[in-house]
């Protein structure tokens, strides 16, 4: 089967013909039909997660139909259903077995240290994958299993904002705001400064307010959550959040986080992560899109192109989320 392949960080993916993979006891073989490209998967490729396997395979939102299957996995052939990031646990760790799976220390992670879905086929354990809802077509429902899902269990952790802010409107972003319109929120987009391309689809998906990541939004917000991996955004962030407010940072990396004087975080101000994601997560968040229903922008590419994918991904050249399709 055809796979891209990184070797060393920083070096362009590889296409490659490598052995179908076989399932083990719980696992599922897939056909991928859809993978989605997720800024995770260019900090995998630069180096910046530091225990990727190698060679690996990108990709950690997949939608596949089942072709094969171990004797005890929940999923028989012909199932469609997703992987996503989160790919196995321990399951007896005092995390797994107080519902934080997304912080087992022993958790492995689809597309770092399980082979992904920049592939014709692969392998994930079925305990950890999802249905896909029918309302969705492969394509459409990729982001839904990372952008989706984490952006749903920011959106959680901010609470019940009111005035939400979103920091860095990409696949992610585009998902949380439809999900927070249809809660009833306002929404305030913030975008690299000059994207006008990206401040005008914040505005079509009814953000009642979009502009540069370096102005101040027209009114104080309840909350904020940041996607871009840029660590000027939190005092940026916590200044334009009102006392009490929460800020919320929903990526993997981020760049350093500037010194800023304690009265911007005063006032009982939060700051705080989101790691990972729970099967809990992706249950909710699924059950949830469709009756919203999220609508994904996306731009498809052949798997073979998936280097040039994630180059627009990198200078921000996309509107929603990149595709690859086998």
């Amino acid at each position: 089967m055809l796979a891209m392949r990184l070797h060393a960080p920083r070096t362009p993916l590889r296409a490659e013909e490598v052995a179908d993979p076989v399932p083990g006891p719980d696992d599922v073989v897939l056909r991928v039909e859809a993978c989605g490209v997720c800024r995770t998967d260019l900090h995998v490729v630069d180096g910046e997660l530091p225990d990727a396997k190698r060679p690996v395979v990108p990709g950690h939102e997949i939608v596949g139909t089942v072709i094969a299957s171990g004797a005890l996995a929940p999923f028989r052939p012909g199932a469609r259903v997703g992987v996503p990031w989160l790919a196995w646990t321990c399951g007896v760790c005092e995390y797994c077995t107080r519902g934080r799976e997304n912080l087992c220390p022993r958790a492995r992670f689809t597309g770092y240290q399980r082979d992904g879905g920049y592939a014709e086929r692969t392998v994930a354990d079925g305990r950890f994958c999802f249905a896909i809802p029918a309302a969705y077509d492969p394509v459409e429902a990729a982001p839904l299993l990372c952008a989706g899902l984490i952006g749903h269990r920011c959106l959680v952790a901010a609470g019940d904002a009111r005035r939400l802010g979103l920091y860095g409107f990409g696949a992610a972003a585009h998902i949380v705001a439809q999900v927070a319109r249809h809660d009833g929120r306002e929404v305030y987009a913030f975008v690299r400064p000059g994207d006008e391309a990206a401040r005008r689809f914040a505005l079509d998906l009814g953000a009642a307010w979009a502009g540069p990541s370096d102005a101040p939004p027209p009114l104080a917000l309840d909350a904020a959550i940041i996607f871009a991996p840029v660590g000027a955004l939190v005092p940026a962030a916590l200044q334009a959040v009102r006392p009490g407010g929460v800020v919320v940072c929903g990526g993997i990396h981020m760049s350093d986080i500037p010194s800023f004087p304690y009265a911007v975080l005063w006032g009982e101000r939060v700051v705080r992560s989101v790691a990972n994601l729970t099967r809990a997560d992706g249950a909710a968040f699924l059950a949830v899109a469709p009756t919203v229903p999220v609508r994904v922008a996306t731009q498809r590419y052949p798997l073979a192109a998936a280097n040039a994918a994630l180059d627009d991904l990198r200078h921000g050249r996309l509107r929603g989320a990149a595709v690859l399709v086998p």
